[in-house]
């Protein structure tokens, strides 16, 4: 059996302070800080955003979440589930062009239950997939390992957000915005 190690991954699983730096919903304070290439925030709509998950399970991994703060996706107004469906597609286009993968997983984790780490405010899960890659974390035998550093994959899912119809680009550190 082949193994992969990925010893980053225990930073996140025995951090005893999840996030310093935020008093209450990290989905909400993140955007509203002026840090989006620090924060991983590549694109923002008005009632969504997009942001790389900090231990992605591939290149890519991003997560696109609404504004509002709610585990309850059945409390989401019409034009916040229009805003995130439409940045969900242009999140698709981006991961095509940026990192040419064969397919994607993405769903959302919802409860207590669903194994997600943050419950309480929903967020889309989008992770890009190539042939080979059999699944997330059990590698059971002959598994290619596709790596890439968080700050590369942001400027290569940046650019293609960037190069989308409708896209403005305040300034290089900001995420792309879709009015």
């Amino acid at each position: 059996m082949d193994q992969v190690f990925a010893p980053w991954r225990i930073e996140w699983i025995r951090r005893e302070e999840k996030n310093p730096d935020i008093e209450e919903c990290v989905f909400c304070e993140l955007p509203e800080q002026e840090t989006d290439r620090e924060n991983l925030l590549v694109a923002r709509s008005e009632h969504a955003f997009v942001m790389l998950n900090n231990y992605p399970y591939n290149p890519g991994h991003l997560m696109v979440i609404p504004r509002t703060h709610t585990g309850e996706y059945g409390a989401l107004a019409d034009d916040v589930l229009l805003d995130h469906a439409r940045l969900k597609q242009r999140t698709f286009d981006a991961l095509e062009v940026a990192l040419e993968p064969d397919g994607f997983n993405a769903g959302l984790n919802l409860g207590d239950g669903a194994g997600g780490s943050i419950d309480d405010h929903l967020h889309t899960h989008v992770v890009p997939r190539w042939q080979g890659d059999t699944n997330f974390m059990p590698v059971l035998s002959d598994t290619t390992v596709i790596v890439e550093a968080l700050e590369a994959t942001y400027d290569h899912v940046h650019d293609a957000f960037a190069a989308q119809d409708g896209a403005v680009v305040p300034d290089e550190d900001s995420a792309v915005v879709f009015e």
